[in-house]
């Protein structure tokens, strides 16, 4: 029994290796050069010095609150669209297959056109400000504005269809016995979406907010373009710091990045992990 274990741990190890060694190649190799030479000075030398700078510079402090700004509230916008939009596609109605593929076109459209979109409609002077004109109303400042209100628009606009093919994905693979017998032993709609729909679809909710997290923090055309030119975001100031040719600096705020996104990541395990915990030991007792 021994020897076929170990046969078939060698053929999965075997058929893994062409997957697993491509990403260690691709994937890996940069990020361990982007590491140690986040490390070195321009001569070799270790250092700590580029991780000194980001964390005692009042620019790269402001720009690493300003991405995990970035990262967040559009990251909410779109969760507080997304699920009532995937609540909606699970219904049928005149148009619904017209509609499931409209609302995929910003999936097609590059951030740089996106941030484009932003000014153009929602710049003053310009066509919701012209529009609003006749009858008295101005919009107040959305671009390169302070809270970086039209950063947040652009990327929520971007975000929403991909959390919800994400989400909609997660409330459609749960069995409908379920919100059934939930209705049968006297529960509303709205206890069984909070109850029943929401824990069981947890898991994609929470790979959802990760995904689109990650995506808002590192995003650079966006922030660039519309964002305001006091607060820029780490993404920004690395592309500032290669232009320079710091690339050591480039390298440490990489990674600093990285670290957030791997907290995240962390966390995104650990309550995936404890609701599956919650849910087994709810269907033992």
């Amino acid at each position: 029994m021994s020897v076929l274990h170990r046969h078939r741990s060698l053929q999965l190890l075997l058929l893994l290796t062409p997957g697993v060694g491509y990403l260690l190649f691709f994937f890996g190799t940069p990020l361990l050069s982007a590491l140690v030479g986040s490390f070195q000075l321009e001569d070799g030398t270790f250092t700590l010095n580029w991780y000194q700078c980001i964390f005692t510079r009042a620019s790269t402090l402001r720009g690493l609150s300003t991405s995990i700004y970035y990262g967040t509230m559009p990251v909410l916008l779109s969760l507080t669209l997304s699920v009532p939009l995937s609540l909606l596609l699970r219904r049928s109605f005149l148009g619904r297959k017209l509609f499931s593929g409209l609302y995929k076109l910003p999936l097609a459209v590059p951030g740089i056109i996106v941030g484009l979109m932003v000014i153009v409609v929602f710049e003053r002077g310009g066509f919701f400000d012209r529009l609003l004109a006749p009858i008295g109303f101005t919009l107040p400042k959305l671009v390169r504005d302070d809270w970086g209100i039209g950063v947040i628009l652009a990327g929520a606009w971007k975000q929403v269809p991909f959390m919800t093919l994400i989400i909609t994905s997660a409330f459609a693979a749960i069995p409908e016995d379920i919100r059934h017998a939930a209705r049968s032993l006297g529960a509303s709609r709205l206890k069984t979406f909070l109850f029943v729909d929401i824990p069981l679809a947890m898991p994609g909710i929470t790979a959802a907010i990760l995904l689109t997290f990650i995506g808002s923090m590192s995003s650079f055309a966006i922030p660039d373009i519309v964002g305001p030119p006091t607060a820029r975001p780490l993404s920004v100031l690395m592309v500032q710091e290669f232009k320079q040719g710091r690339f050591e600096q480039v390298y440490a705020m990489g990674m600093v990045l990285s670290l957030f996104a791997i907290i995240v990541l962390l966390a995104y395990y650990s309550l995936t992990s404890r609701i599956g915990h919650d849910s087994r030991k709810g269907e033992q007792s």
